[in-house]
């Protein structure tokens, strides 16, 4: 993005220029303080009763119009449109770097997921801290009541324990497909706890994405039915459960970044600050569940030191491994950071939309994650062939997404024409 020349900026003020689209898309970029310029100093004296507003609400002397405005807007959703475009694009290459680390760590996946788990906190805070020392995070978002974070912390923990123990017990191609009902849980508590109202178009969207999505997933499976050793449908309730506390905790995300823009003065809250005490939380409650968690993995609690030290071997190629941990740095590195870029992209298209699109977008890489499979890609093994059921399953969920976003502007625009 290019900057006039004339803009009148001081590093040492403290003031900052009005947030563009961009910046609230993607904070973590760039932060420009700034103090105004002298026109607008001048501009700002004269708003009063006998000032002359543009239709905007901004003295017409600003220089606004309408057309600056709806140019904002539609700015605004072009780069909502582009973090969605980014956020699907690493949801698809995080599942299939996952899948390929877990070829050299097969026996240690327990580990990955611990070591993602703490190792994010101590990335995140080390982030959180060099923001604030360059003055982009502000005491004020630090004084941001903790309490939502605690709860984010506690519900995806719980969403994490109960899928694990779920998981454990339901076969492998009905996990997929149960784990979708995450959007529907999403649209019920915003229009709960959020007060947000659906049209029935958008509603009918999600309809047809979690349809889409299930028709791509049993097609390329052929062990979706339950068992009778499945405890009929008490694991199946289980798994919906812990995609329930997951998407709570989506929700809680959205209400604590909209509550911050009146505790701040409409300035926005860096969504560092929000990744970092949520993920410091969530360790927490998770290493409070450590002896669960170990037990559901099958590892008993009093050889996990051992377990945690081989995994650590494997990962880093200390000590006497099979050959197949020798590709492990490499692989397993490039899933770490693929997996901080999308949560990172996730939480901010969270940020400047909502969370019911940031899951249709992780919803819509779960096919393509699977068409990425019927590649020849390294270290994954033969590709597979997709069904016709696939294709038709696809197609129905990019038909949902369609119908949620632009459904109801269509209708809009054809009752304006004249």
């Amino acid at each position: 993005m290019l900057l006039s020349a004339s803009s009148s900026c001081a590093l040492p003020v403290n003031r900052r220029c009005p947030e563009s689209a961009f910046h609230r898309l993607y904070p973590a970029l760039y932060t420009i303080p700034c103090t105004p310029s002298a026109k607008a100093r001048s501009a700002s004296k004269s708003w009063g009763s006998g000032t002359r507003r543009s239709r905007t609400g901004f003295p017409a002397s600003l220089g606004f119009s309408l057309r600056d405005a709806t140019s904002v807007r539609k700015g605004s959703a072009l780069l909502i449109a582009l973090g969605a475009a980014f956020v699907v694009a690493f949801s698809v290459a995080n599942r299939v770097l996952y899948k390929m680390a877990l070829v050299p760590m097969k026996e240690y996946p327990f580990f990955l997921a611990l070591f993602n788990t703490f190792g994010y906190v101590v990335v995140y805070f080390s982030i959180l801290y060099a923001r604030y020392r360059a003055r982009i995070v502000t005491d004020e978002m630090l004084k941001l009541p903790k309490s939502r974070f605690v709860a984010v912390g506690l519900l995806e923990a719980l969403g994490l324990a109960s899928g694990m123990t779920a998981a454990a017990v339901l076969p492998g191609a009905s996990i997929p497909v149960l784990s979708q009902t995450f959007l529907l849980w999403q649209l019920i508590f915003s229009i709960i706890f959020l007060k947000k109202r659906y049209s029935f178009n958008q509603i009918m969207g999600c309809g047809f994405v979690l349809a889409g999505v299930i028709l791509a997933l049993t097609s390329t499976s052929s062990g979706f039915a339950f068992s009778p050793d499945h405890a009929g449908l008490f694991w199946p309730f289980i798994m919906i459960i812990s995609a329930s506390f997951q998407a709570a905790a989506s929700i809680i995300k959205e209400f604590v970044f909209r509550d911050a823009s009146d505790r701040l003065q409409s300035k926005s809250v860096d969504i560092f600050v929000v990744n970092s005490f949520g993920s410091g939380f969530q360790s927490l409650f998770v290493f409070l569940l450590l002896p669960l968690l170990s037990q559901v993995r099958g590892i008993p609690f009093s050889q996990l030191p051992g377990y945690i030290k081989s995994g650590a071997g494997c990962l880093f190629n200390i000590g006497t491994h099979s050959t197949e941990c020798a590709n492990a740095p490499l692989i397993t590195s490039c899933y770490i950071l693929m997996n901080l870029a999308f949560n990172i992209s996730l939480l901010s298209l969270l940020k400047s939309s909502s969370a019911v699109v940031a899951s249709l977008c992780t919803t819509l890489a779960v096919p393509l994650s699977i068409y990425m499979f019927t590649l020849p890609l390294p270290f994954v093994g033969a590709p597979a062939s997709l069904p016709p059921q696939f294709l038709l399953g696809t197609a129905v969920l990019i038909s949902g997404l369609a119908l949620y976003n632009f459904a109801d502007r269509i209708s809009k625009k054809l009752k304006e024409s004249p």
